[in-house]
């Protein structure tokens, strides 16, 4: 039989840490999105302006993956601090029957 050792106070604290982590990703996220999604052009010229289009579109295509990887940040602390909380209720339930 195998024994698990878990530190609930632990797993929520690092939820916490990693919710203030992704709070500041999120914020600095939001903060440089105009300025790379809307890359103006350096020139009036025709390849000035392909150049704009092509880094802003890069711009736009990482604001995408960002918004994806803050979902997926949210799905795993809120993972991390459910199972947290399952680990606690389990130790009282035992602890109780004792």
């Amino acid at each position: 039989m195998s024994f698990v050792n878990v530190d609930p106070f632990g797993m929520l604290a690092a939820a916490a840490t990693l919710e203030s982590l992704g709070s500041h990703m999120a914020v600095s996220n939001a903060a440089v999105a105009s300025v790379t999604t809307k890359v103006p052009p350096p020139a009036a010229d025709y390849v000035s302006k392909k150049l704009s289009l092509f880094f802003s579109s890069h711009g736009q295509q990482y604001q995408v993956q960002a918004a994806r990887g803050t979902a997926f940040h949210r799905k795993l602390v809120r993972t991390l601090a459910n199972g947290a909380l399952a680990y606690e209720e389990v130790e009282i339930a035992n602890n109780e029957g004792f």
